[in-house]
């Protein structure tokens, strides 16, 4: 009789191992890692079986994952110009709610939709519109806890493709990028209520997602902005320590790599920025800063949405024109460049997430690469086909989107359908 209780916990412990939710930017952690057990080792044939499919507008939020639900934001754009929030099933893709609001585009170039992925937490969802609106739903019904129009508030300081940075929470904390005048660069909201809580930077948002990091009891928000690379107290929103950069065109737009107490940044015209952390973080130094006579003619690593990610004392990302590049931590000399990851192009994107030994490669192409990443060279394991791109994005036809990996799925849309597949060995 005592043996059941036993079971009953090995049991929920297993379950706990081998699911993993998604539920916010680049995963739990924002940091790409995805933890799930019993996931194929290589691909069975060049093309992935779907799941299921079903249709959406277009938009760049990558999917979230979180309860039993799949969470996206997309555009309507006649009649008349709308976003909406969505929520489907994550067992068979049926639509669960939506919430559509009218949302007129003004000086967004790109306007193909939605950038912000929605972020689930203590089940509410928070939805970041590309012209500042704020939301707060049940996650579970979908009804408003609170909104808020940014633009109209704070009169936001428009970056050149909108609002895109994903918010992030923080204790009872709504973090923002918020883009707006009079000190409100970085906004903090009350995550229950939406009432402000503090305020800070006059810096121009760009399109990068804040990170949390955390050591000796102190925490740092990071956040990169058009302006600036900087660490904030998240309680207060006091610098703690901050990095003037103005980046070309605002193209802030991978999410800081946290690496052996150090941050690492990459953009498109403006070369990489490496800095040190000190013992809680809440100082920081330069150690090295390299950028190359053009988006050509780069050096070290001039990234566009393509987040690096690193590994021992080798930075790994993808340069300006899709190359795949190898870096030596320490000097941001290159190691090696290979150019089979993704077709050579302006902007060429991959997406990169850690499972194990492997990293996932998810490319502009709609394929899906198992790869080993070292200094001696890229090591491609299996790739396949798992969606199509499509050309509301960018008119060569791409899919930008982060896609998400959730127990033992992935997840991933276009600009006509959000898809999910098994990844179950």
């Amino acid at each position: 009789m005592k043996i059941l209780p036993v079971l009953i916990l090995l049991f929920a412990f297993v379950g706990s191992v081998v699911a993993q939710d998604w539920p916010d930017w680049r995963g739990t952690n924002r940091d790409a890692i995805w933890k799930s057990e019993n996931i194929i080792e290589k691909f069975e044939s060049d093309t992935i079986a779907i799941k299921w499919r079903v249709p959406i507008n277009p938009g760049y939020s990558g999917p979230t994952v979180a309860n039993g639900k799949v969470y996206l934001s997309d555009r309507i754009e006649k009649p008349v110009s709308q976003e909406r929030v969505l929520c489907f099933d994550e067992t068979s893709g049926k639509m669960l709610w939506e919430f559509t609001y009218d949302c007129e585009y003004s000086g967004i170039g790109y306007p193909a939709g939605p950038r912000a992925s929605v972020v689930i937490h203590e089940n509410r969802a928070y939805a970041l519109g590309s012209m500042g609106n704020l939301f707060c739903f049940d996650a579970e019904k979908g009804s408003v806890i609170w909104e808020k129009n940014l633009n109209k508030a704070y009169e936001i300081n428009m970056p050149i493709w909108g609002i895109a940075s994903t918010p992030l929470i923080v204790k009872n904390k709504l973090i923002v990028h918020v883009s707006g005048n009079n000190n409100a660069g970085i906004v903090a909201f009350d995550k229950n209520t939406g009432n402000e809580i503090w305020r800070n930077l006059n810096d121009r948002a760009g399109y990068s997602a804040p990170i949390l990091i955390e050591k000796n009891g102190k925490q740092v928000v990071v956040n990169w902005t058009e302006h600036s690379l900087s660490g904030l107290n998240p309680e207060t929103g006091e610098v703690y320590w901050r990095f003037p950069w103005q980046t070309g065109s605002g193209m802030s737009i991978a999410t800081p790599v946290l690496s052996d107490d150090h941050i690492f940044v990459s953009a498109f015209y403006s070369g990489s920025l490496l800095i040190k952390l000190g013992n809680d973080y809440t100082t920081a130094e330069k150690v090295w800063q390299r950028e190359g006579e053009s988006e050509r003619k780069t050096d070290a690593l001039h990234c566009v949405m393509n987040t690096p990610i690193i590994l021992g004392k080798y930075i790994y990302g993808v340069d300006s024109y899709g190359e795949l590049r190898c870096l030596d931590f320490n000097t941001g000399d290159r190691i090696w460049e290979d150019q089979t990851a993704v077709k050579r192009a302006r902007w060429a994107n991959i997406h990169f997430v850690q499972h194990q030994e492997n990293i996932w490669m998810f490319n502009e192409q709609g394929e899906l690469l198992i790869t080993q990443l070292s200094p001696k060279g890229f090591n491609e394991i299996s790739r396949a086909f798992l969606i199509a791109p499509t050309r509301k994005q960018l008119g060569r036809g791409v899919c930008w989107s982060h896609p998400a990996f959730a127990n033992q799925h992935i997840f991933i849309r276009n600009d006509n359908e959000l898809v999910c597949a098994s990844l179950k060995k």
